[in-house]
């Protein structure tokens, strides 16, 4: 069975509402009610270096179950080979709850490494 090498990570994207000036008559000051709100997606990716085959998906949260998914969605695309997955030490990546499949096995950077993880220039 073939090794496939891949380094994994996430980012966040989202985005947060801030107050703006508003319209209103002269000599009116308008009441206005604010709320900051913060909204947030996440984006799984894991790049093979050596042939730039990349996975992706983008899920709501970072936690075991999303984690999950994404092992999921990478075993799924790559069914004949066993993918070395190559992380940080996040703790939704070495829950009890996570489910690995089969074909992949994990493997961890050293902690605060980040310069050693190929898919941070993603």
């Amino acid at each position: 069975m073939p090794v496939r090498l891949m380094f994994m990570d996430e980012a966040r994207f989202g985005r947060i509402s801030d107050v703006r000036r508003c319209w209103a008559p002269p000599g009116v000051r308008p009441v206005a009610f604010a709320q900051v709100e913060r909204e947030y997606s996440y984006a799984y990716a894991a790049l093979s270096p050596f042939d730039g085959e990349l996975v992706s998906l983008v899920l709501p949260t970072v936690n075991a179950e999303m984690m999950s998914l994404f092992l999921e969605e990478a075993s799924r695309q790559y069914p004949d080979e066993q993918v070395v997955m190559i992380m940080d030490q996040a703790g939704w990546h070495k829950a009890k709850r996570l489910n690995v499949p089969d074909n992949i096995t994990l493997h961890w950077l050293p902690p605060y490494s980040p310069e050693l993880n190929p898919v941070e220039h993603l």
